[in-house]
């Protein structure tokens, strides 16, 4: 974390162009909270999205799509979570206690965290203004708790409004790879950030989940960096050919 922030911020936003978001960037725990889980665990997909900051970071040094980037764990405070919700403080993940947050002070971890964030986020998009938003995940080709085939290689998630996500599924296909139509997760049940500031304020969006093994590495991470800056400006420009 930054002077304490949740977030930090990477390259300046174009007034009406395209900004990347990424609530699951980071794996890091502040020395005063005690997860009680095994060190090797914050490694792993459970404490964050394996890949998506180097992404984000490059779309915003290299692409010029600033970033918005979470700096906290979500095993922390899952910023990716209403406030209301049970998982917004995750007492297990992946079959994983988290012994630590059983128990834990809610509402400061949410002052200190969840509130932070999304306050800045809110503002910044406000001041921004952009044509499309890029919300960053990824996730882990096995879950350890479910038996599942996972064979996407790219997912595009959307709640009420897949009008972004309509393109984007179209253009990651045209790439040749495998794409989900709201898979791996369903953003009709899971969308928390992109429903509180790109939906309800008519704000077009996609929302990429890569799979995490493709971008384990820097030399990855560039090229996906590359392809959805590619894809989100063609996104940009269908959307404007629509009206």
């Amino acid at each position: 974390m930054i002077d304490d922030l949740p977030y930090r911020r990477v390259g300046e936003p174009k007034v009406g162009g395209i900004v990347c978001v990424a609530d699951h960037a980071s794996a890091y725990v502040p020395d005063d909270i005690e997860l009680g889980v095994a060190p090797e665990l914050l490694k792993t997909h459970i404490a964050y999205d394996i890949g998506t900051d180097g992404i984000a970071d490059r779309m915003g040094r290299r692409h010029g799509i600033a970033a918005h980037i979470a700096t906290v764990s979500r095993l922390v405070c899952d910023l990716h979570r209403t406030e209301d919700s049970p998982a917004v403080l995750p007492t297990s993940s992946d079959g994983h206690l988290i012994p630590g947050n059983i128990g834990a002070n809610l509402d400061s971890r949410l002052e200190r965290f969840h509130r932070p964030y999304h306050e800045a986020l809110a503002q910044w998009l406000d001041d921004a203004n952009p044509e499309l938003i890029v919300a960053l995940h990824s996730f882990t080709p096995k879950l350890e708790s479910k038996i599942e085939d996972r064979p996407w290689e790219v997912g595009l998630l959307y709640n009420q409004d897949d009008s972004a996500a309509r393109h984007a599924i179209r253009l990651f296909g045209e790439e040749g790879l495998t794409v989900g139509d709201n898979e791996p997760y369903s953003g009709k049940e899971l969308n928390a950030t992109m429903d509180r500031h790109a939906e309800a304020h008519g704000r077009k969006y996609i929302t990429v989940e890569i799979r995490q093994d493709l971008i384990s590495t820097k030399a990855e991470q560039a090229r996906w960096a590359g392809l959805i800056t590619d894809v989100a400006n063609r996104v940009a420009l269908a959307l404007k050919a629509e009206g």
